[in-house]
């Protein structure tokens, strides 16, 4: 009986992270689902009004599509410098774990390369396509 006891506490941890992790799954895709019905919701009652609305609800659109597409690059810039600054600590963590010997310390190179080409992307070559949307959108209205 005793034996049950030294299990009980990780069977009771894993069904709790499992637990959570499928709420949290289906709260955030709940989440998801009722944006998109309001988001619907609201483009179909502006082009119910008539007008002008279509070029109005592809305007939403295209907004939504920037502010995406901004969120996206800030997400890969973050995670670059994230992922540059744990490599960068592993090196100098295994470095002072291992010493001089032997170059364990160099398999913080891995985390530190990508978060490099990360870094690069987010700041380099991915702004272009923002730099666009900003010129468009300061345009006369």
């Amino acid at each position: 009986m005793e034996h049950f006891y030294g299990l009980l506490l990780p069977i009771v941890t894993m069904v709790a992270v499992f637990t959570f992790v499928t709420v949290a799954t289906w709260a955030e895709n709940r989440r998801k689902e009722r944006e998109s019905y309001y988001r619907e919701e609201t483009y179909r009652k502006i082009v119910e009004h008539g007008g002008d609305s279509g070029d109005r609800v592809l305007g939403l659109m295209r907004d939504e599509e920037r502010v995406r597409e901004r969120r996206r690059i800030e997400g890969l810039r973050l995670g670059g410098l994230i992922t540059t600054v744990v490599g960068i600590g592993a090196m100098v963590f295994l470095r002072a774990l291992v010493g001089d010997d032997t170059p364990v310390y160099l398999a913080g190179l891995i985390p530190l390369l990508v978060g490099i080409v990360l870094v690069i992307y987010g700041f380099f070559m991915a702004p272009r396509a923002v730099a666009r949307d900003r010129s468009d959108a300061v345009g006369p209205e």
